[in-house]
């Protein structure tokens, strides 16, 4: 089964207790820029990295890496690691494992707001589509067993916006149960990426 390739100077990430950040106003529009979204999702599955490894990763200039780190460190999205700091090299790790934000920023009076709630959420659908292509492109690398395991399915209810919160809070305590679940440890175990999805359709 093939192993995620990591650079050189990255460490292998360590696990740590599964955390969101709430995003309000300002922390959104700290996070909403299309390369501080993929270096925090980088440091999120990688773990720690120095702002070169990450650019030689992302495909992008140190420069550009560096000062986005310190602008995600300013909202609290990054801190220093000061477990590997050698000299004057820089390691960064997120601080939280993951983000949530209400719906009423989509609204906010503030067009600055709107269109940072924008980004965001075209910035997560694009990441879900090159996941699920990069997988389709990859599967015949893996283990038969899990091109059996995976899923692309999808389904169409009908359901009041009610009906439909209560599936989707009810999905997202299932997982956390097989997050913290025996099975995590399996030595089998590698990290599975599951995207759910929930909006209404009209009618044909």
């Amino acid at each position: 089964m093939p192993k995620p390739e990591k650079p050189a100077n990255t460490p292998p990430a360590v696990p740590r207790p599964h955390d969101t950040r709430v995003l309000d106003p300002r922390s959104l529009r700290g996070l909403a820029h299309p390369l501080r979204i993929r270096l925090l999702r980088s440091l999120r599955h990688h773990g720690p990295a120095t702002a070169s490894g990450l650019a030689e990763r992302l495909g992008e200039s140190s420069g550009a890496t560096s000062y986005h780190l310190r602008q995600l460190a300013a909202h609290g999205f990054v801190e220093d690691d000061p477990t590997l700091g050698k000299g004057r090299e820089r390691w960064w790790k997120a601080v939280q494992q993951g983000i949530s934000w209400d719906d009423s920023l989509h609204h906010d009076p503030d067009p600055a707001v709107r269109g940072a709630a924008d980004l965001l959420v075209h910035e997560v659908a694009t990441n879900h589509t090159q996941e699920l292509a990069t997988w389709i492109a990859t599967r015949h690398e893996w283990d038969p067993a899990w091109a059996r395991s995976s899923d692309m399915s999808d389904f169409t209810l009908r359901l009041p916006p009610a009906a439909t919160r209560e599936l989707g809070e009810r999905l997202h305590a299932l997982i956390e149960e097989y997050r913290h679940s025996p099975e995590a440890e399996a030595p089998d175990a590698v990290r599975v990426r599951l995207h759910l999805h929930a909006f209404p359709q009209h009618d044909a």
